[in-house]
C-alpha cells in the first residue's frame, strides 16, 4: 500500500472516529438536556451541526429556569427579575399579566384599608373598570364628597344631551362626566364631576372658568 493512499485511509478512519463520537456526544447531551451538559458539547465539537440546536436548547432551558423561579417566588419582584433576565422570554407576557394583577391587588387593598375618598379616586383613575371598581364606586356613595357642578337641566333627556357635549368639551380635564338625578337638595338634573377632595373641585373649577365654563363646587354624599 502506497503512502498517499494509506494517508487517505487514515484521515478517513479519524473523521470517522470524530463523527462517532460527535454523535455520541450529543446523544449524551440530549439525553442529560441541561444546559452544562449542551456547552460541553459545544466546547468539545463547536462546528458540529448541531451546533444550533444546542444553542437554542440552552436558550429554551435558560428561559424555562428563569420562568421557575419567577413562579416558586411568586412575586411582583419575582415576575420582574424573570422580565429583566429574560425580555422577550417565552413567558413575557404572562409575567406581564403576573404582575399587573399583584398591582392591581395592593392597590385594591391600600383603598380598601384607607377607605378615603382620595384612595378610592386614585384606585378608580388607574382602575376605571372591573369588580373592584364597581366596589370603590358603591363605597363613594357612602362618602361625602365635592364635585364641580358644570350646569343643570330640567329633564333627563336634556342632562344627558348637555352631559355628553360636555365630556366632549372637556375631556383633557375631567376623568367623567355624570348626571346627578334630583334629590332632596336639588329639583334640577345636575351635570357634574366625578367626586372628588375640595381642593380638586376648587382647582376644576378655577381651570374650567378659565376655558368660559360656569362651574360651582357643590358637597354631596358620594
Amino acid at each position: 500500500m502506497n503512502g498517499p493512499r494509506l494517508c487517505w485511509l487514515i484521515c478517513c478512519a479519524a473523521a470517522l472516529a470524530a463523527c462517532n463520537s460527535a454523535k455520541s456526544e450529543w446523544s449524551k447531551a440530549t439525553t442529560a438536556d441541561t444546559i452544562p451538559a449542551y456547552q460541553a458539547f459545544l466546547s468539545k465539537y463547536p462546528n458540529d451541526a448541531h451546533v444550533i440546536d444546542a444553542l437554542a436548547r440552552i436558550v429554551w432551558l435558560q428561559d424555562a429556569q428563569a420562568w421557575s423561579t419567577a413562579q416558586v417566588a411568586s412575586t411582583t419582584a419575582g415576575y420582574q427579575q424573570y422580565l429583566t433576565s429574560e425580555p422577550n422570554g417565552a413567558h413575557a407576557q404572562a409575567a406581564r399579566d403576573e404582575i399587573s394583577t399583584r398591582e392591581r391587588a395592593a392597590a385594591w387593598n391600600t383603598a380598601q384599608t384607607d377607605a378615603t375618598l382620595k384612595s378610592l379616586t386614585d384606585f378608580l383613575r388607574k382602575y376605571p373598570t372591573g369588580f373592584e371598581a364597581d366596589q370603590a364606586r358603591e363605597k363613594l356613595k357612602t362618602l361625602t364628597a365635592y364635585r364641580a357642578e358644570l350646569a343643570t337641566a330640567r329633564s333627563q333627556r336634556a342632562a344627558d344631551r348637555e352631559r355628553k357635549a360636555l365630556a366632549k368639551r372637556f375631556s383633557h380635564d375631567l376623568q367623567n362626566v355624570i348626571v346627578l338625578t334630583p334629590d332632596t337638595h336639588s329639583p334640577e338634573y345636575r351635570i357634574t364631576s366625578v367626586p372628588m377632595s375640595e381642593q380638586e373641585a376648587d382647582a376644576k373649577c378655577v381651570s374650567l372658568k378659565h376655558e368660559r365654563q360656569s362651574c360651582k363646587v357643590i358637597q354631596v354624599a358620594g
